[in-house]
């Protein structure tokens, strides 16, 4: 069982695979572990947290130490930790060059949450224990705070540049392990539809960051920027990147389903494995997946990376299909060419448009191996179905589906609070739990989206920060616990 999968959801030579693929006789193996029953093994009652609109929190197990990062109830930024043997976390909130949230009119670097749902937190501790924080940045200036003590998640200090260029209109900032577990930082600079892609390293030695890359990863070349997935590191060691590239803030603009790969990060190759020089550019056809043109149906976060049984990158995104219609969509790279496989049927068309963040009505995760020859690859459907179907890891035939045992307990999916409009919102664990079969998540409750604008009128009382550890027993045992 893959609990991440569980909890997640033009000149290129390319073709598009269709007809028998979705043939009666190839959907026939249906899996079953519904039987398999989640149980609450541990409740953690962390703090209470804003709810007026949602944001991304963290979560991260990581060997006998946990990680969260979340906004309290003041909409501060506060980082815990404990051992896995505690009963409590450490936490602190964190300090904050400004006291006003960062805005578009007020683009400072400050750790106060505002109304923006893109403004989530990201952590990561390095090797010698120092641990890095970094969010509530969308176009604004660079906020990154290091721990003064090596895991110690109760005093923090403020840095106010890692290299002290292109860090005033910060996006999306994200940590990762580099070829020889040095510690990577990456994120946009720019604005949406106006930004580039930007690479650093940190030295342990020194305690500094410099390039890691002399030129951005991806240049829109002030016409547009591009939305990246990734690096994410395959079976072999090699790093893949899949975007679209996008025009304008609306998100109706992103076209051009794009691919590239490896080593070591600083060399980077198409597909096909020609070397290319950086920046990567819109003119550099060799490295588009599938030439979806401007409001084609295909989205910002479209273009999941996932990986066959051997080992090969396979793309999971979706688009219009020739009737206009909203399908999923794989693809591989093959004899010289991606390979595109419409793997829906749907007869329903999502058509998104505007800036801000949106619901999302259709989306896949990334393919993943399941059982010997087989791929599994949740989809999500809001107006025909949700499921996971499962494929033939040679051909990417679908050939049937999985029935996935639900990932939490049904009580955590009821809404407790009575404010209309509110919706239950997890983060799962980036780590991993010392018993593989159980899986660490946060839970909490806030109003939906609101295109990051504010709200006006009464808000919902503050919500329940609340870490649970889930694990499984069979059908019986769960009826047997039931009975008590």
């Amino acid at each position: 069982m893959n609990v991440k999968l569980i909890l997640r959801l033009g000149l290129c030579a390319a073709w598009v695979l269709v007809g028998p693929l979705l043939a009666k006789s190839q959907e026939g193996k249906v899996l079953d572990e519904s039987g398999r029953i989640p149980v609450i093994k541990e409740k953690v009652v962390i703090d209470t947290v804003w709810s007026g609109h949602p944001v991304g929190f963290f979560l991260k197990t990581e060997g006998d130490r946990q990680y969260i990062a979340y906004y309290n109830a003041e909409r501060r930024m506060v980082v815990g930790m404990r051992l896995l043997s505690e009963k409590s976390f450490a936490t602190a909130i964190v300090p904050s060059a400004s006291e006003q949230p960062p805005s578009y009119k007020c683009p400072v670097s400050s750790t106060i949450l505002g109304w923006d749902s893109h403004n989530y937190i990201t952590l990561k501790v390095d090797r010698v224990g120092f641990i890095h924080l970094a969010g509530n940045m969308h176009a604004n200036k660079l906020t990154y705070l290091r721990s003064v003590k090596p895991y110690d998640s109760t005093r923090f200090e403020r840095v106010d540049f890692m290299v002290g260029k292109n860090e005033d209109r910060c996006t999306y900032p994200k940590f990762m392990d580099g070829p020889e577990g040095e510690l990577i930082f990456h994120y946009r600079d720019g604005g949406s539809g106006n930004g580039n892609e930007i690479y650093n390293v940190y030295d342990e030695k020194t305690g500094t960051w410099r390039r890691l890359l002399d030129t951005p990863l991806a240049d829109g070349q002030g016409k547009m920027n591009a939305y990246i997935l990734g690096p994410v590191r395959g079976p072999d060691g090699t790093y893949h990147v899949s975007w679209v590239w996008r025009d304008t803030p609306d998100c109706a603009t992103n076209h051009d389903l794009s691919y590239a790969r490896s080593k070591d990060l600083v060399n980077w190759e198409s597909a096909a494995g020609k070397s290319i020089a950086l920046p990567m550019t819109l003119e550099m056809q060799e490295l588009i997946v599938d030439p979806i043109p401007i409001k084609g149906g295909i989205i910002n976060g479209s273009g999941k990376i996932g990986f066959d049984a051997e080992g090969n990158c396979v793309l999971a995104y979706h688009k219009f299909d020739e009737k206009g219609k909203t399908q999923i969509y794989t693809a591989r790279f093959e004899e010289g060419g991606w390979a595109i496989r419409k793997v829906s049927d749907w007869n329903y068309r999502w058509y998104f448009s505007g800036g801000g963040s949106i619901d999302v009505d259709v989306g896949a995760s990334e393919v993943s191996s399941h059982e010997k020859g087989l791929l599994a690859l949740d989809y999500r459907n809001k107006k025909e179905s949700s499921g996971t179907w499962l494929f033939d890891s040679k051909s990417l035939a679908r050939v049937g589906r999985l029935i996935r045992p639900r990932p939490f307990p049904g009580e955590l999916l009821t809404v407790e609070s009575d404010f209309k409009g509110m919706g239950v919102r997890w983060k799962r664990d980036a780590g991993k739990a010392d018993n593989t079969d159980d899986h660490y998540v946060l839970r909490w409750e806030t109003l939906g989206r609101n295109r990051d604008r504010p709200r006006t009128g009464p808000l919902p009382a503050v919500s329940e920060l609340v870490l649970y550890r889930v694990g499984y027993s069979s059908k019986a045992e769960g009826d047997a616990n039931e009975c008590h």
